[in-house]
């Protein structure tokens, strides 16, 4: 696992940004897919195919880790940080009317953040969502003209990329997390229209309906396989949530992430060779990659990951407090914070302690408990029994069940 600098001079910000939440599926897509491309055997055609668009497509981050030839075999744990910018991509373009002629936002905020921890002996993926919303210290960058952008004590997460690519938010997020940055990817939205279809949808629960004009999303309650455009604005939606904010925001995607997991992980996925071709194509395509992260590198990360089941992913958002200064923003909660790193450091199942209010993005599904619970099978090589996350963490892990808390009756 990289070094850990604890450093968090934090704060963060909310932008108005209807796009934000279709690059989620594509920054899993990119893992996912190799994942099934080596999973049955088909790794090395694929890894020949998309090596020059990766290439092509590549970032060097400022601070690199020095790996190992087969990262499978590294013994410490390592950090993928996948990101969702806003750029309108033209094939796509049509779809999203006016919000794709924003010239001076689009294609410059980092809406989604994600940094996913894989842990060694045994394998565990954690997955910490960073609030777009939320205000932080952010280090000196250098964006794609060439303008210097000078360390700030304060700026919304979202606007790291417009100050210096896919480098700055590396930076910027492991300052703020102590978690050194192994591998990074950005993805435009326009993938999660393309893998959803290509996997046959993906299964949410709504406990609610969801009446959302400003995506034009509107679902009744109970049971729904999303695909598409339909998909994409599931994980767009904010107002159609109650709270209407990006952390109910940040529950729905985790709820979808985790069928999602589910749904990949299964035999009517891996078992179709055209469906995971297609999804590796697709992850690799519309993707920026660090450049350590090539196609053969992600097949080693997958290989990695083969064999982690569903319990052993676990969705977690960065805890934070409302910011006393802006209500629609929020700030850090850094002891919170430090205690869940050092806790997933601790490589143990991880027990979420929050009990979900009535004004979140989602609630408990029928028959779930309220606390979801770590796994009580023993993981092969666990040191040691669950331990307690702070309250202020929320979350679930990939096999617990939750419905959208819907704005409807």
């Amino acid at each position: 696992m990289g070094s850990r600098r604890r450093k968090p001079i934090l704060r963060h910000g909310p932008q108005r940004t209807p796009r934000a939440f279709g690059q989620l599926m594509s920054l899993v897509g990119i893992v996912v897919a190799v994942l099934l491309v080596s999973t049955i055997g088909v790794a090395a055609f694929v890894v020949t195919h998309l090596a020059g668009t990766a290439a092509a497509n590549s970032v060097a981050l400022e601070d690199p880790v020095e790996l190992p030839p087969d990262i499978g075999a590294w013994e410490g744990g390592f950090d993928v940080l996948l990101i969702g910018i806003d750029k309108c991509e033209k094939d796509i373009a049509h779809l999203f009317g006016k919000r794709c002629n924003d010239k001076e936002q689009s294609g410059k905020l980092n809406d989604v953040d994600l940094l996913v921890h894989v842990s060694n002996n045994p394998r565990r993926v954690t997955v910490v969502s960073f609030p777009r919303d939320m205000m932080i210290a952010q280090p000196e960058c250098t964006d794609e003209n060439g303008t210097v952008h000078r360390r700030t004590s304060r700026a919304a997460v979202n606007e790291a990329y417009g100050r210096g690519g896919l480098n700055c938010v590396a930076k910027t997020i492991s300052e703020l997390s102590g978690q050194k940055v192994t591998f990074a990817a950005s993805l435009t939205f326009g993938g999660v229209i393309e893998i959803t279809d290509a996997i046959g949808g993906v299964e949410v629960c709504l406990a609610k309906p969801i009446d959302d004009p400003d995506t034009d999303l509107h679902l009744t309650a109970g049971t729904h396989s999303l695909k598409g455009l339909e998909a994409l604005n599931f994980l767009r939606t904010r107002h159609g949530l109650v709270g209407g904010s990006d952390l109910s925001r940040i529950g729905n995607q985790q709820q979808y992430m985790s069928s999602l997991v589910r749904k990949v992980t299964s035999a009517e996925v891996l078992g179709n060779v055209g469906t995971v071709l297609r999804l590796a194509e697709i992850g690799v395509k519309r993707s920026e990659l660090s450049d350590n992260l090539n196609p053969m590198r992600i097949a080693q990360v997958a290989l990695a990951l083969k064999d982690v089941p569903p319990s052993d992913y676990v969705f977690l958002q960065y805890p934070v407090f409302d910011d006393p200064r802006d209500k629609a923003k929020v700030i850090p909660d850094e002891v919170s914070a430090e205690a869940m790193w050092a806790a997933i450091a601790e490589n143990r199942p991880l027990q979420i302690t929050h009990q979900r209010g009535a004004q979140e993005g989602v609630v408990d599904a029928p028959g779930q408990t309220t606390a979801p619970t770590a796994p009580t099978t023993p993981t092969p090589g666990a040191t040691g029994g669950a331990v307690d996350l702070p309250s202020n963490v929320k979350g679930q892990s990939a096999d617990t069940r939750t419905c959208s808390n819907g704005n409807g009756r």
